[in-house]
């Protein structure tokens, strides 16, 4: 799944369309795979704004300004942290709105153009970010703010860095500055309608799939801190404390993660989380070397934790310094920092929990090779059954019945809990749509005579998954053919790639590019993102692509991430292949440098769509690698297939060897 997909889940649109509009909207049902999802409804929000207004008066605010951000900078979110949905009635997952006491403002980049102008009613301004003479949202919020009027926001909802720019911005066009207002108003007209904060129950991940002990965690990271001469380390990425302590939730749509902050310092290890949500097994597992704290406790600790802070000896006519501070991540929210004290006694730094999470361990690494085999089986088998649908039985499937098929197989193996992500199954010109989701009762009948694109993935006990393949069941054009190779190229050269240590994924982008570039093609996300153990689908701080991030931080042995170049036409088809792969050593004949040298394992175990390989386009050293693929992904997954002679025929035929001599498949 491209990083760049949209994150805001079917459930919780759903959810948030009935709560604004009392019933969801329903298109009558699509009888030609051509057809894109009707129009999203408009959705009224003149009493909302009129609401909000008066609140902002009563708090005497000018401009308020709602992210789509929970407090967590989650990339997806709970139904009752949509508050920027709610407001503007724009269900798409990028986007921020601000409102004046006479104007409101969306804005969203290109993949939400079409989207936002149909459901944002007349009370809303669309700003097309990236656009020429286009403001940005910051920028949109300076100049309302001109004639020293005040701008606020939630401040657990944006981060100390962006409130910190967006004051600086606000204040050299003359507005008055930036506040944070405790309350978040678009809840206080919200009321009553507004979802449930989840309380799911928070369990604990057995050793034999998190691979490490916590205690071993908590003293991994003292030792940085003490390295570093930090205080202490608060945390509030809710993926980073499931994964230091072992625990699993399930607060947030596909990501196994629970509400909660967690605050280590050289002597305590807090973990703040409702107590309602605790399980029986999570008491005895963290025993008396975790203080088990009420959540929202986190700020008035905060102060706590800042007071108590030793300054260094006072310099005449110089506040006093501390002599350590407390680190918090560049993605923790302005309140923390403030509550801790502000930027004399915070550092902002990239959450070392975050890296060491991204770095494997050898426990964690053998189970995403065996629930990819396992996942892999389904996606062979959920292909064999569709293709016989559709081609054989000459049956009418749509993009969502798909889709529910597909997890129905996945269900049933063994250590699954749930998806990763909502499933994108795609016929013909939705392909094309890079953030395409279908919706039920709203969607496309999948046509066999165009390209499919399904990207999927689920949540497994030992790991999680994310596959995408572009499948045909007709007869592909040239075209269709040519781009699939193109990019069936690019992923195996991600692939063979052998580098040193310390390359970025930025520096493997082209890579994957080259030959899209050849033929003057290319494609608009990431061609990988990092990949999270039994946590969320994605997962800093690695990837490949151009994203600045990228450049910052050197590819280590254990990283998992995805591989998965792209190439879409509008209005006719998409293609996408991706696979996830290991970072490992590789062997080389020489080590220059007397550095380490990487390479990759692929552990996605799902075969390549035969009928849309040009053969003659792969070079021998190509063509190997495609056949040696082919040859493990049939070795490793026929087992599952005993008297299932559809999908093991299937497999069969679409694992057979490239004729090399021939150049064509046979």
């Amino acid at each position: 799944m491209f990083l760049l997909a949209s994150v805001l889940s079917r459930s919780v649109s759903t959810t948030l369309r009935n709560t604004l509009t009392g019933q969801v909207s329903r298109a009558s049902f699509s009888s030609t795979a051509k057809a894109l999802p009707v129009d999203m409804e408009t959705v009224n929000t003149t009493e909302r704004l009129r609401e909000l207004r008066k609140l902002m008066k009563e708090n005497n605010l000018d401009v308020y300004i709602v992210p789509s951000e929970d407090s967590h900078q989650s990339e997806y979110i709970a139904p009752c942290d949509a508050r920027r949905e709610f407001i503007s009635g724009f269900s798409g997952s990028a986007g921020t709105a601000v409102i004046t006491s006479d104007k409101a403002a969306l804005a969203t980049d290109g993949r939400y153009f079409n989207q936002a102008s149909k459901q944002l009613d007349n009370n809303w301004h669309l700003l097309k970010q990236g656009l020429e003479d286009v403001p940005t949202w910051q920028e949109w919020t300076a100049e309302q703010s001109e004639g020293h009027k005040t701008v606020g926001v939630d401040p657990t909802v944006v981060t100390a860095p962006e409130a910190r720019k967006l004051n600086e911005k606000i204040k050299k066009k003359g507005g008055a500055q930036l506040i944070g207002v405790k309350a978040n108003l678009v809840d206080l007209v919200w009321g009553n309608s507004r979802p449930p904060r989840p309380n799911e129950r928070v369990s604990v991940l057995d050793i034999k799939y998190s691979g490490k002990k916590f205690e071993e965690k908590i003293e991994d990271l003292r030792k940085e801190l003490d390295k570093k001469k930090s205080a202490g380390l608060i945390v509030s990425m809710l993926d980073e404390i499931a994964w230091l302590y072992n625990l699993r939730g399930n607060d947030i749509p596909y990501n196994p993660v629970f509400f909660s902050y967690a605050a280590i310092t050289p002597t305590t290890a807090t973990l703040y989380v409702d107590e309602s949500k605790i399980s029986r097994d999570v008491l005895p597992h963290l025993g008396d070397r975790v203080q088990i704290r009420p959540y929202n406790a986190i700020f008035e600790d905060s102060k706590a934790f800042g007071d108590s802070l030793e300054t260094e000896t006072r310099i005449e006519g110089k506040p006093p310094t501390p002599k350590k501070k407390f680190w918090i991540s560049t993605k923790a929210s302005w309140a923390l920092s403030l509550d801790l004290g502000g930027e004399e006694k915070v550092e902002e730094v990239r959450s070392p929990l975050g890296d060491a999470k991204a770095i494997k361990n050898a426990t964690e690494l053998e189970g995403m090779r065996a629930c990819h085999i396992r996942d892999g089986a389904s996606l062979s088998e959920y292909f064999a059954w569709l293709e016989e649908e559709l081609i054989v039985r000459k049956m009418k499937v749509d993009e969502v019945q798909a889709a529910d098929k597909l997890e129905e197989i996945r269900s049933g193996k063994e250590h699954f809990v749930g998806l990763s992500f909502d499933t994108i199954s795609s016929t013909g010109p939705n392909a094309a749509v890079i953030h395409y989701k279908p919706e039920r009762g709203n969607c496309s009948v999948i046509d066999p005579t165009a390209i499919y694109l399904c990207d999927s993935g689920a949540q497994y006990l030992d790991g999680t998954t994310d596959t995408t393949r572009t499948l045909h069941f007709g007869e592909p054009t040239d075209m269709e053919r040519k781009a699939y190779t193109l990019v069936l190229k690019g992923v195996i050269a991600i692939d063979r790639a052998v580098f040193p240590k310390g390359t970025s994924g930025f520096a493997l982008d082209t890579l994957a590019r080259q030959y899209l570039w050849r033929e003057g093609l290319d494609y608009r996300h990431g061609t990988g993102h990092g990949v999270g153990s039994y946590l969320n689908v994605h997962e800093g701080p690695i990837g490949i692509g151009t994203r600045i991030q990228y450049s910052e931080v050197p590819l280590s042995i254990g990283n998992v991430l995805s591989d998965e170049p792209g190439y879409y036409e509008d209005g006719n088809f998409g293609i996408r292949i991706e696979n996830m792969i290991m970072a490992q050593e590789a062997k080389t004949n020489h080590k220059f440098g007397d550095k380490p040298w990487l390479g990759f394992e692929h552990v996605t175990m799902v075969p390549m769509c035969r009928k849309l390989i040009d053969g003659k386009m792969l070079t021998p050293e190509e063509r190997t690698w495609l056949n040696d693929y082919h040859q493990e992904v049939y070795d490793k997954t026929k087992g599952f297939f005993q008297g299932d002679e559809r999908t093991l025929k299937w497999l069969e035929r679409e694992t057979r060897s490239i004729n090399v001599m021939e150049f064509s498949l046979i």
